[in-house]
């Protein structure tokens, strides 16, 4: 197939009250019509041909990044209520083998899930999560066969084995049991919006159709999430959207009783608690954007009852907490970067963990238990493996119990990190997380590969990716963008990028860019880009701003129909992001809107080579927003440069499962940029 399909056009009118547009491609969005999936397969089909050239260098990509995993690995072993918890990989696995231990690391291993039975005859499958009933006794677990992220519940007798008769159908994934071992709380999600809005109560041993309706949210911009207090005496219901919060709990001994009300929803008001001892402990961005730790007594948790911890400061974001029997660990960011703060209840004492690098990522780890004074956290960076470790914080002495293996000959010292400051056209100064190979010349001709994300308030810290390495070790620098959009300096950095600001997450890219080139790491023949989802919606805007700028461009499963999709309440996950993106039914949004969402400002002129990627199953990003922009710019494209559409059949919105298939997404992504510049 020497010549790209051509998708048929089907004029169809979107009529709203603040215009008509006309979309020629809107019938791509019938999942069922074989003319759709004959569009999609014809293409693959386009893809492997014109990918066929690289297909032996995907390959190899592919068998490095695979050579650089230890196949039998183990994660650091936990403790919790009696028993060590961890996670090994067999040899040749591509799904994990959830394991425990009793009292000690010398007790016998008894296997709670074995990933790669279970996802025997699935071309897809995920466990959700996993929780152990107080009395050790009953494993609740969640999987996924279709990537629609609607989790099946089911229930493992850990004594004999032997599965309950029960499965709870389109759940969030997660399980809450109460002290009695045989109540469960669950959320369900709407199976066409996909929206956690309801709370259920299950019976262990019973059917679904009996189990009991809690509390049902009316709102869908609201998501629930129900979870259990550290110290396992509460329940708490998380029903929140992105901008407002509120919590509802009851005691977990007393689980027939009714949810109270932590503090009801307010404007603008985010929190979040925990309980410890007498007092409940509030996370709250009220009158303190960048939030600031409040606690209040279990009987009254009215907000004028709220007594300051740690006070807002205008500088540091609190990002979590975490409670200890003697003390209080904080995650904060300042100046773009994680820090630990470990404060001693007793008198106040307090420090900060060293970490030595320019750029990198350190956060608490799982820590279930009060009574110790070690603290569990993980540690990474652009060249450091990701690493876990245990911190004495009476002693300040740091223990590392494990830094991830990376075969190959891997040496950290072979590589550099750089934090970098590139000026946005305001005068904003956006951070750069920087890692290329050592021997790497600033002369203007190395190929680099941009990313960012900028939504959200999600920050894209520095981290360890050993697939990375097979473009570092090939010439490449590798650039993260904390653009805009993201929360990385802090709330008012996420401010700066979304709704009626959101256009400053894509010239902060650009900026971004035309930094990279002037300071002479890479030039416009050799420079990449890369983001995906609300990413991928970067990658649409800034090809139509200023296309001129790059070389190639991956768009992974990308938001670019922003306002049909934000005008159609039946589209999964729609109506909770008016916080992020704005009301396109309110004409100051739709026009905003409109005019930078990809696929409506797709005009002739050149664009540089575009691999887009989607999944057939896509949960967050429908299918048909991708194949459609690729069919728009087919047809009105000036350039003759490559335009390839890859759709994963049997997947969603993260791609394959399994720890080596998924590598092939990013192997067919590095092939795709290493066959621009001329590798075979």
């Amino acid at each position: 197939m020497s010549q790209p399909p051509v998708a048929l056009i089907k004029a169809h009118a979107l009529v709203s009250p603040f215009g008509t547009r006309t979309d020629n491609y809107y019938w791509l969005n019938e999942r069922e019509n074989p003319a759709v999936l004959d569009y999609l397969k014809a293409e693959n089909d386009y893809f492997d041909q014109q990918m066929a050239p690289a297909k032996d260098l995907e390959e190899r990509l592919f068998q490095e990044m695979k050579g650089r995993i230890r196949e039998q690995d183990e994660s650091v072993p936990y403790r919790d209520n009696g028993y060590f918890y961890y996670v090994r990989f067999v040899e040749g696995g591509e799904y994990p083998v959830y394991c425990r231990k009793p009292g000690s690391l010398e007790a016998p291993e008894q296997v709670l899930l074995d990933g790669n039975e279970l996802s025997q005859g699935h071309d897809y499958y995920h466990i959700g999560g996993l929780e152990v009933s107080d009395d050790n006794r009953t494993l609740a677990y969640s999987e996924d066969t279709v990537s629609r992220r609607l989790y099946t519940l089911r229930f493992r007798n850990l004594e004999t084995g032997e599965l309950y008769p029960e499965a709870l159908a389109n759940t969030s994934g997660n399980a809450v049991w109460a002290t009695d071992n045989q109540t469960v709380f669950y959320t369900r999600k709407d199976p066409d919006t996909l929206l956690d809005y309801q709370l259920w109560r299950h019976a262990l041993g019973t059917d679904q159709a009996a189990d009991e309706l809690v509390y049902e949210e009316t709102d869908a911009a609201f998501y629930l999430h129900v979870h259990r207090s550290k110290s396992r005496e509460y329940v708490f219901l998380s029903i929140g959207s992105t901008m407002s919060a509120e919590v509802r709990y009851l005691r977990a001994d007393q689980p027939r009783g009714e949810l109270q009300v932590f503090l009801a929803r307010e404007d603008d008001h985010l929190y979040e608690v925990e309980h410890f001892g007498p007092d409940f402990y509030v996370l709250s961005n009220d009158h303190a954007p960048n939030f600031q730790l409040l606690k209040t007594s279990v009987t009254d948790t009215a907000k004028a009852a709220w007594q300051v911890v740690v006070a807002h400061r205008d500088d540091v974001f609190l990002e979590n907490m975490e409670l200890f029997r003697e003390y209080l660990v904080l995650g904060e960011r300042q100046e773009g970067l994680l820090r630990l703060r470990v404060i001693r209840w007793a008198d106040g004492q307090e420090h900060y963990l060293a970490f030595g690098e320019p750029t990198y990522t350190a956060a608490i780890s799982i820590n279930p238990e009060f009574d110790t004074p070690v603290l569990r956290y993980g540690y990474t960076s652009l060249t450091t493996p990701t690493s876990t470790f245990d911190y004495d914080m009476a002693t300040r002495a740091k223990t590392l119990l494990k830094e991830q293996t990376v075969l190959g000959g891997f040496r950290k010292d072979d590589y550099t990190t750089e934090r970098r400051y590139a000026p946005a056209a305001d005068g904003t100064l956006i951070p750069l997380s920087i890692v290329y190979r050592k021997g790497f010349v600033r002369n203007g001709k190395a190929p680099l590969l941009q990313y960012a994300y900028g939504s959200y308030g999600l920050s894209m810290d520095a981290t360890f990716s050993s697939s990375r390495l097979s473009l570092l070790d090939r010439g490449f620098a590798y650039v993260i963008c904390h653009i805009r959009g993201g929360q990385e300096l802090g709330r008012q950095w996420y401010e700066g990028g979304k709704k009626l600001t959101k256009m400053n997450t894509f010239t902060d890219f650009t900026d971004c860019s035309r930094f990279l080139i002037a300071e002479k790491y890479t030039s416009a023949d050799t420079l990449f880009a890369m983001g995906g989802s609300a990413g991928g919606l970067l990658m649409g805007a800034v090809l139509n701003l200023h296309p001129e700028l790059y070389k190639g461009v991956v768009a992974a499963v990308p938001f670019v129909d922003v306002v049909t999709t934000m005008l159609d309440e039946s589209i999964p996950l729609t109506t909770g992001e008016y916080d992020e993106w704005g009301n396109p039914n309110q004409q100051q949004f739709y026009d905003y809107m409109l005019s930078y969402s990809p696929y409506d400002n797709v005009r002739a002129q050149a664009y540089p080579n575009l691999l887009v990627t989607t999944g057939l199953h896509d949960s967050q990003v429908q299918y048909f927003e991708p194949a459609k922009w690729v069919a728009k710019l087919r047809a009105t494209k000036t350039d003759h440069n490559l335009l390839l559409l890859h759709t994963d059949l049997s997947a969603g919105h993260g791609g394959a499962s399994g720890r080596f298939q998924s590598l092939r997404d990013t192997a067919r992504h590095y092939a795709f940029l290493l066959m621009l510049l001329g590798e075979q």
